[in-house]
């Protein structure tokens, strides 16, 4: 069978097909005439949007943030990809299994705002990142940037490099409550020396939810020719952006997160220009400086949900992305609003609209967050995260798209008997 022509009998992987969502197309001409910011407060649509969840009654789920469950049709493609590529077995993955990612990857890099030749997927944001702050061509004395508030992964990676190259880390503490930009951009640029290398940051602080002015950043740090890696574990899928207004040299994110892939899959932006200098994470054999895939060498690895990215994208693009990011925006407002002025509260999240999205963080100061958060699954059946780390203490409170009002006024009313 020539390799089109088998290509083509894959339209049932949802490889070249759209999804068809019967009950959203009919939802959409509902609700057409309505901006994105009043379907936001339209809980009988989103209502049918949570019907396409399989959601469990013993909890009300705040800890989105970590992994977003699969709506039912990513879900069910999902397992229709892992039958069907158990079914052909070998003959699938020594045939088109690499020109399948690479359409998959195609796909994300029109979503990410960035050259197919930029991208490759990678198996979560960690793998990501890594692959970055390891493969710079260190030398004994170089300099990294970092902030207190970035995710741990990245922070021992970095400690490894200290140990192994002989680098040095200096790190920045993100202010919770900034502000302007400015004072962001000032803070990174004031540990800036002429022995700086690399500089990463947060699109979106995973901790606090702050989205950061990354394009401010990048612009000042490339003026002292410093690159900059971007963790953008948050941001993909939940915010609307293009990569190349961001203005980086790299981009790592997780696709299990916002986009609702099944766990197992990220990607990898690297500015085409900055290919050639970075070493993969696994050897390779000889291939072009140039070409991106030779950073994605990673042996056997769980092809269906390479092919279920493609599903994910197809149900992002039918909710819509902005109408996505309203919803979102709108939830963590709504009781954020509700508990930011009582005593003993701290909400750890800027109160600027541009400056946060879904994640929202808030503690009692005469509760440990542990047992915050303990409380709140024993008396009031909510799940969520502590966090306790330099400057952030609190729960990380990550609703989705099946969350309701109805839900986060339990949340509300609990923090509210909680810190009387």
């Amino acid at each position: 069978m020539k390799k089109r022509a088998f290509l083509k009998g894959l339209t049932g992987l949802g490889l070249s097909t759209p999804l068809t969502f019967k009950h959203l197309d009919e939802l959409m001409l509902s609700i057409g005439h309505l901006s994105d910011n009043t379907l936001a407060k339209h809980e009988d649509y989103w209502l049918k949007i949570r019907a396409d969840y399989r959601l469990k009654s013993d909890y009300i789920n705040l800890e989105n943030g970590f992994y977003c469950i699969m709506p039912k049709y990513i879900e069910d493609h999902y397992i229709k990809h892992i039958k069907e590529i158990n079914f052909q077995g070998s003959y699938y993955m020594r045939t088109v299994q690499m020109e399948n990612k690479k359409i998959s990857a195609s796909r994300l890099s029109k979503m990410a705002g960035c050259l197919p030749e930029e991208l490759i997927i990678t198996r979560n944001a960690t793998e990501s990142l890594d692959l970055v702050i390891q493969g710079q061509k260190w030398k004994k004395g170089d300099e990294a940037i970092m902030a207190a508030q970035d995710y741990g992964a990245m922070r021992n990676q970095f400690i490894l490099m200290e140990h192994r190259f002989g680098i040095s880390v200096r790190e920045v503490s993100i202010p919770n409550h900034p502000k302007n930009d400015e004072e962001i951009v000032k803070l990174y640029e004031s540990v800036i020396t002429p022995k700086t290398r690399l500089l990463m940051i947060c699109h979106m602080v995973n901790i606090t939810g702050q989205i950061m002015p990354v394009q401010k950043i990048c612009d000042m740090a490339h003026r002292y020719g410093v690159r900059v890696l971007v963790d953008g574990a948050h941001a993909f899928g939940h915010i609307q952006f293009s990569i190349q207004d961001l203005h980086c040299d790299y981009y790592g994110t997780s696709l299990h997160k916002w986009l609702s892939v099944p766990l197992g899959a990220g990607f990898l932006y690297v500015n085409k220009d900055q290919i050639s200098d970075l070493w993969p994470l696994f050897a390779e054999g000889s291939r072009d400086s140039a070409d991106i895939s030779r950073l994605n060498h990673i042996g056997t690895h769980p092809v269906q949900t390479d092919l279920s990215i493609i599903n994910a994208i197809d149900y992002h693009n039918k909710i819509g992305g902005s109408r996505k990011e309203a919803r979102l925006r709108y939830l963590q407002k709504y009781w954020t609003d509700q508990v930011r002025d009582l005593p003993r509260v701290l909400v750890n999240t800027p109160v600027e609209p541009k400056r946060y999205c879904a994640i929202g963080n808030v503690g009692i100061e005469t509760i440990d967050p542990a047992d915050f958060s303990k409380q709140l699954l024993d008396d009031y059946k909510i799940w969520t995260v502590a966090i306790n780390r330099p400057g952030v203490r609190g729960l990380r409170i990550t609703p989705n798209l099946f969350t309701t009002t109805k839900e986060l006024d339990i949340l509300v009313k609990a923090i509210k008997e909680l810190s009387t």
